[in-house]
């Protein structure tokens, strides 16, 4: 496990971390997630084996710190995002992100093109006021005191069903709740728009049970490869594993 300082004031990121061939290789989670239980799976694949690979838990999350006095933006979390792979010393990255986690990756590739070559999106939110099929937890539609200390966490965690509850129990409410709102506001340029202006190779999967993806000719035109995914939901690297790994792996 290696650590980084996110926030001026101490608290660190943390990530686990696998020798190898550079690029490295970046897996970063979706809201209430951590990344090694969402892609342990997917990076100990043969096709994937043999490159450096980092798994991060963004901040209020997993093995990372949580203050009390951050912000938990998309750019919050993008710089924190950041400073990992400048402590890591990791430029040209391919990241492999989920849901929430794609949207900071965009954010990051946005602000720092240096530290990212490619992008592998699992249904990443690009739009503010993501719908539910896009993994809305409901979160943001709480007041924070309300979601924090009033119940409102406790119900969230018995809608979301055992598995996300598994690895939400494992984050900070209140973390939880502002990373819920700042993806609910989204970026000014939305994430959809710096997507489609960055110049990194851009890949997104759809899984194939969410519906068709919005906006999808407008992605393609700008040179995104957007790919449906057969028998997958949202959590694609969990339905469809063996296409999940051929994406990444570039041989689809």
């Amino acid at each position: 496990m290696r650590q980084a300082e996110f926030d001026g004031k101490g608290s660190q990121i943390r990530w686990t971390e696998t020798a190898g061939a550079e690029p490295a290789r970046v897996y970063v989670h979706g809201l209430g997630a951590a990344s090694t239980v969402y892609n342990a799976h997917i990076a100990a694949r043969p096709e994937l084996a043999g490159r450096r690979t980092l798994f991060v838990d963004l901040p209020g999350h997993g093995i990372s710190d949580r203050p009390a006095d951050f912000g938990y933006t998309l750019e919050d979390h993008a710089d924190a995002l950041a400073a990992v792979l400048d402590a890591g010393r990791v430029t040209g990255a391919e990241f492999v992100a989920h849901s929430m986690g794609g949207a900071v990756a965009i954010v990051l590739a946005h602000r720092r093109p240096d530290l990212v070559a490619r992008l592998v999106l699992a249904e990443a939110n690009l739009d503010p006021y993501p719908p539910a099929v896009a993994g809305s937890s409901g979160i943001a539609s709480y007041e924070e005191d309300d979601y924090v200390e009033n119940g409102g966490h406790a119900r969230v965690l018995d809608k979301v069903g055992a598995s996300w509850a598994a690895t939400m129990r494992l984050a900070d409410p209140r973390a939880l709740h502002r990373t819920a709102t700042g993806l609910a506001r989204g970026t000014k340029p939305t994430m959809r728009h710096m997507l489609r202006d960055l110049t990194a190779d851009r890949v997104y999967l759809q899984g194939e049970l969410s519906g068709e993806l919005p906006g999808r000719e407008g992605l393609e035109a700008a040179g995104v490869r957007v790919v449906t995914v057969p028998d997958a939901g949202h959590n694609i690297m969990f339905d469809n594993p063996d296409a999940f790994v051929a994406e990444v792996a570039g041989r689809a």
